[in-house]
Formats: structure tokens, sequence, C-alpha cells
């Protein structure tokens, strides 16, 4: 099994190729990370074509392909979303999606409670909360930085960028992940082709919590002629 993983609804683009091999698990062959939160549309393509040549794979040999669903801001979400689902229907793989959140969960390894919040901008977070890094407990939700320890446990660890943005509100250190990984995203994915537990894989639709800022414009406003 070899699925290609990317995710674009943060910051972070980021591209993982990993092959599950029985009896050993999933390995990564080839990776691709880098910053940006303008270039998503520049960056993906290259940054495929890239990970896939590190990987000596071509297009053909892949089994899947999982995409981060967010949430996460409308237009880098979309590069992502409309990629995979274009290589997906070309190639004839199968395409799943993962919570963004889910993926910073799943790489921080962490086995007791804790929360990931990351930015949703207009001083707000995107977050959800979970039992350990496979098992999430609460829908992810959007809204200020305090909504995620509202009726939470004292002492409540919260990591992601969103928690590093709001270290008064959330804590003052243990943030990391900040972002999300597409390896993460990989694993996450192959373990639950695989049989494994995690959290649901998901369909390749957008996980939007709030309208986009762009709005068709309405009809125009009848002028009464003086």
């Amino acid at each position: 099994m070899l699925v290609l993983a990317f995710d674009t609804a943060t910051a972070a683009i980021t591209v993982a190729l990993h092959e599950w091999i029985p009896g050993e698990g999933a390995r990564r062959r080839g990776h691709a990370e880098a910053v940006d939160r303008r270039r998503h549309t520049e960056l993906l393509t290259p940054s495929i074509k890239a990970v896939l040549a590190e990987a000596g794979a071509a297009p053909d040999t892949l089994s899947a392909i999982a995409v981060g669903v967010g949430p996460g801001p409308y237009t880098g979400l979309r590069v992502g979303l409309v990629t995979a689902r274009a290589m997906g229907a070309s190639l004839g793989v199968p395409v799943h999606g993962v919570c963004t959140l889910d993926a910073i969960a799943w790489a921080s390894g962490r086995d007791e409670p804790f929360a990931v919040a990351t930015d949703a901008r207009r001083k707000e977070v995107y977050w959800a909360r979970y039992a350990s890094s496979r098992a999430r407990v609460t829908e992810p939700a959007v809204g200020p930085a305090a909504d995620v320890l509202d009726g939470a446990p004292d002492g409540l660890p919260v990591i992601g960028e969103g928690a590093a943005l709001y270290p008064e509100v959330l804590g003052e250190s243990g943030h990391e992940p900040l972002l999300p990984t597409a390896s993460a995203v990989a694993e996450l994915a192959v373990a639950r082709l695989a049989g494994e537990k995690g959290p649901d894989l998901l369909p390749p639709e957008p996980l939007y919590l709030r309208r986009p800022d762009a709005q068709e414009p309405g009809p125009r406003k009848k002028v009464t002629p003086r």
C-alpha cells in the first residue's frame, strides 16, 4: 500500500509518501515541507512531484491519496482538496480526508488528555480535545481561545499554533507540534486503512466551521429615477 498525503489547511504546505509494509507498519519514502501562508497554489504541485521523485515512485503506483480537510482558511484548504480530488479521479484511486487537528494530535504521540488549537484568524482558534493522540473526544470547533479550556480539567495541555499564539490563555509551554505534517496525515490514513485504531477517515470535503470571507455579490439595488 502506497499512500500520498498532503495538507494545506494551515501555513504549512506539507507532502509525504508512505508505504505500508506488513509486519513492519508505515515507512516514509519521501517528504517535503514549506511554510508560506500565501503560496499554497504555487508550492503544492512542485512539492508532490519532488516527493514522488525522491521515492522513485510513479503516480500510477499509488494505492490511495490522503488529504487534510481542515478546519482551516478557505483559500489554502481548497488548494489541497481540489488537487487531491483531481489526482484521485485521474489515477482511479480512492481519496481519504483527515481532520487537520487529528493529524497534529497524531504526531504528538500523547497518551494523556490534551487539546489541539490552530490559528483561525479573527482572534480565534480552531480546536478539539483528545483523550490521547488516537482518540478525539469533541467535534472540531472555532471560537475564542478561552473556549478551548472552558469546562476542561485544570491543567489540560494545549498544543498547536493556536496555543502558541495565545499562551496567556492556553499555557506557556509544550505547544509542539505547531503545524500539521503530511507524514502524520499519511501515518494516520495508513493505520486506519490497515484496520488499526484511530480517528475516522473522512470524505475529501472541506471541514468549514464558518463562512468564507469572500461572498458572491448580491443583486444590484434598484435605482429610482428622480
